[in-house]
């Protein structure tokens, strides 16, 4: 590993979910490094050379933690672009480096995240006057004390509500809406047979099994929400950008956004508040 000569930080003490967070910074690391990358994310490379943590135990490395995380920049930056210095929550932040992609010198960032993870993101990652971080769960509503509504506010949950029991996500999700009239929250969710399978015990390796994955939500229920959630006034799907291969398929891309398949497939949704 290119970081081998720098001084190295172990990784290995965080475990269950939050773990998950290296997974999603490894694959988002070798996008960013390669030379025909799509995704910029110096930051992220940095932290995957840093933190010394068996990687391999996730298996082949894929593009999808990079799209994702450029579908969700994008949507922030959109936010931003109508709410100047806005407030963006990103629930459950684990090692993502989006304010520092995103860039914006004016936004209010607010990290969310449990002790162990907030520890390790204050000890590794630049200290910015315009990024709050609370270590506590995504679950203890104390967090939304600590939000300025005053520009709006945009509430962000990559790779948070499926570890969450389907009673809690809903719930939060209700929360939200309820706390910030006018806002906006983007999660990305799972299908229910892969919820199935995680639940039995999905292994990625030998070495290494996936926490389970309680709360699904396919492309059209999470469409629906408005119906089960009267406060949500908008609820539409965000699509990944493309990348390399066959993540740049438009052909593949239009069969996945078909009949059956759009409900089979994971998803990232982009609900607006009422207000």
């Amino acid at each position: 590993m290119a970081g081998n000569a720098r001084k190295q930080v172990d990784g290995t003490a965080i475990g269950g979910v939050s773990a998950t967070m290296m997974w999603t910074l490894r694959n988002r690391a070798i996008e960013a490094s390669r030379p025909d990358g799509t995704f910029d994310d110096p930051l992220s490379v940095q932290l995957y050379e840093t933190i010394d943590y068996p990687y391999e135990n996730f298996g082949r490395p894929d593009q999808s933690h990079a799209l994702r995380a450029r579908a969700f920049d994008d949507e922030v930056r959109s936010f931003l672009a109508e709410h100047p210095g806005g407030t963006v929550v990103a629930l459950g932040e684990g090692l993502q480096t989006s304010f520092w992609r995103i860039g914006d010198p004016d936004v209010r960032w607010l990290s969310v995240d449990l002790p162990d993870v907030a520890a390790l993101r204050k000890r590794l990652l630049p200290a910015e006057p315009n990024v709050t971080t609370l270590a506590m769960s995504a679950l203890d509503r104390a967090w939304m004390d600590h939000v300025d509504p005053s520009r709006g506010v945009m509430v962000t949950a990559e790779g948070l509500l499926m570890y969450l029991p389907a009673g809690e996500s809903l719930k939060l999700i209700t929360d939200c809406v309820r706390r910030f009239p006018g806002g906006r929250l983007i999660f990305d969710s799972i299908p229910k047979w892969v919820s199935r399978k995680t639940m039995k015990g999905l292994r990625l390796s030998k070495n290494y099994t996936v926490p389970s994955m309680p709360f699904h939500l396919s492309a059209a229920e999470a469409a629906a929400l408005p119906e089960r959630i009267p406060e949500i006034s908008s609820a539409r799907e965000v699509s990944l950008p493309f990348g390399r291969g066959l993540w740049g398929s438009r052909l593949l891309r239009k069969l996945a956004d078909a009949p059956p398949l759009r409900n089979v497939r994971p998803t990232i949704t982009l609900c607006g508040f009422a207000g």
